[in-house]
């Protein structure tokens, strides 16, 4: 099943997400903003007809896909779509992140958010596609599986697969020396963390100040990882995947083991699907130790006092 299911995703999702773009820059310039969510958390509570409509629309291709694809269970940030059509239980998941930074997609502060898909297994991340509509003159794709992560503009000129099989591969070896590191999820705290990153000789900053999207930034050097308290399960593994086929890891700090998705949490409040704990990613192993002792000792609740 895993290679036939990746080579369908690989196959089939391009062109829908080109699709899922279109409608979501069509819709952004509109009055689509949406009530209903309420953690009392800005980013975690912005949703929009978009977030709805794009989920809606790839969940019904993947449905149409086939019994392969369906004998994975989704994992959705927003509840809509056919989603009764998947399996319940098992090993792989599709997980989806219709708009990846709905907020500013939103507001209309910037142009890096994006359409997401990846599939996982319990122990790690096989296949991530992300899509940025507007990031360029005709969007920006970022595409990672087996040991090869390409990243680069789209042409709508050619079918979307044959423009992802035309980029060039990323090359590890020149991006393991960036040491600005992205500080996320600490809830009134960021400055503060991102302080403590830059005191231990790396880059701490925060996501108003990356200038655009973390998966591209990443896999294209800009960024060398980022530090996570809580992360959800609909985009974190995609730095995931990225960090790993880099030569680097993501690893939870209080111990340093690997993360794997065996315990999720279902935070209440946002209702999203979490990770426990704090997450270090970075494709430098020195990096990725540097976080952790700097970490290590930080409060693992999400909700309480560090």
């Amino acid at each position: 099943m895993p290679d036939t299911l990746i080579s369908i995703l690989s196959e089939n999702l391009p062109g829908v997400f080109r699709w899922a773009g279109a409608i979501a820059r069509q819709l952004r310039g509109h009055d689509i903003s949406l009530s209903g969510k309420k953690s009392g958390f800005a980013d975690s509570d912005a949703l929009t007809l978009a977030d709805l409509s794009v989920q809606e629309l790839l969940v019904a291709a993947l449905r149409d896909m086939g019994p392969v694809v369906r004998e994975c269970r989704i994992e959705a940030e927003e509840v809509t779509g056919d989603l009764g059509r998947f399996a319940e239980r098992g090993d792989w998941v599709l997980a989806i992140d219709p708009i990846d930074g709905t907020r500013q997609y939103r507001d209309r502060t910037g142009n890096g958010y994006s359409v997401m898909l990846h599939a996982r297994t319990p122990a790690t991340v096989r296949y991530s596609l992300v899509y940025l509509p507007e990031e360029g003159p005709d969007g920006t794709w970022l595409e990672a599986r087996d040991d090869r992560i390409v990243l680069g503009p789209d042409d709508p000129e050619r079918p979307a697969r044959s423009v992802l099989n035309a980029l060039p591969p990323v090359a590890a070896d020149r991006r393991r020396r960036n040491r600005r590191i992205l500080v996320s999820g600490f809830l009134g705290q960021d400055e503060e963390r991102a302080r403590a990153v830059s005191a231990a000789g790396l880059e701490g900053v925060r996501g108003s100040e990356t200038g655009g999207s973390l998966f591209p930034l990443m896999a294209g050097g800009a960024l060398g990882g980022a530090l996570f308290h809580t992360p959800n399960v609909y985009d974190f593994p995609v730095s995931l995947h990225l960090a790993r086929l880099l030569g680097g890891d993501a690893v939870w700090v209080h111990d340093g083991r690997p993360v794997d998705f065996r315990e999720l949490w279902l935070d209440e409040r946002t209702k999203m699907l979490r990770l426990r704990g704090i997450v270090a990613c970075a494709h430098d192993r020195a990096v990725l130790a540097t976080l952790v002792d700097v970490a290590r000792a930080w409060s693992p609740e999400r909700y309480g006092r560090a």
